[in-house]
């Protein structure tokens, strides 16, 4: 625990640097803690040095940790994976948000998975262990990668108003994978570019920044920054 501590320590004034540069508040800015391939213990080691939210690439790696994870008082798990729509229902049993969004059909099938069975509740959205609603972020493809997932810009009016046709669904804002790159500059204009369509669209929430870019989307207006190798170290392939 006490190299995580430091680095965590490490990645806290990393953020606190770079909000200060561009002259925005630190408190603005989620730290999501990315956990995937790394066992349920990294997690509770992580909540107990304070914190609470996290992300997960994988509906079936998660389910696998959630039994001994998903009693955590006030911790969140998000899923930052690409979803498919055949697995809706076991995502809204395990995750508070989804940053993965990328179409009318998958909003659809999250929103019908959180419908209980049974008289309908006049004017109330429920979600996992009765919370409402889930939380919801598009994915914006704004590479030419094949292997990236994600809305294309046109299709976001669209897919906004299918989003907010959803009564379980609160859209949150958008989220974006840049193609990988050792030069962090290299990520700003995607940043850029995923900032501007926020505002074009009247969204606030920006996911978008990793251990090595980190700086560079905060400058460009991240809100959430998606951190697993600076924290827990590179990850052993399985």
């Amino acid at each position: 625990m006490e190299s995580l501590r430091q680095n965590l320590a490490a990645v806290r004034e990393r953020i606190a640097r770079a909000a200060e540069g561009a002259g925005r508040d630190q408190a603005g800015i989620t730290l999501l803690a990315v956990t995937k391939i790394f066992p349920a213990a990294a997690i509770q080691e992580a909540y107990d040095l304070g914190l609470r939210e996290f992300g997960e690439n994988y509906v079936q790696e998660f389910e696998g940790k959630a039994a001994q994870v998903g009693g955590l008082a006030g911790a969140r798990f998000h899923l930052i994976g690409h979803l498919q729509s055949n697995k809706s229902k076991k995502a809204v049993e395990l995750f508070r948000v989804i940053q993965t969004v990328d179409s009318a059909r998958l909003a659809r099938r999250l929103n019908e998975a959180l419908v209980r069975p049974g008289p309908p509740v006049a004017d109330l959205a429920i979600g996992p262990a009765g919370e409402s609603p889930l939380d919801v972020m598009l994915e914006v493809k704004l590479s030419g990668e094949d292997a990236k997932s994600g809305a294309e810009p046109a299709e976001l009016p669209a897919l906004i108003e299918a989003v907010r046709g959803c009564q379980n669904l609160r859209l949150t804002g958008l989220m974006t994978m840049p193609p990988w790159s050792d030069d962090s500059e290299a990520s700003r204009p995607y940043f850029r570019r995923l900032r501007e369509l926020a505002e074009q669209h009247g969204l606030t929430g920006l996911s978008m920044g990793m251990s090595h870019d980190l700086e560079t989307a905060i400058e460009e207006g991240a809100t959430c920054v998606r951190v697993g190798t600076a924290l827990f170290g590179k990850r052993k392939k399985v």
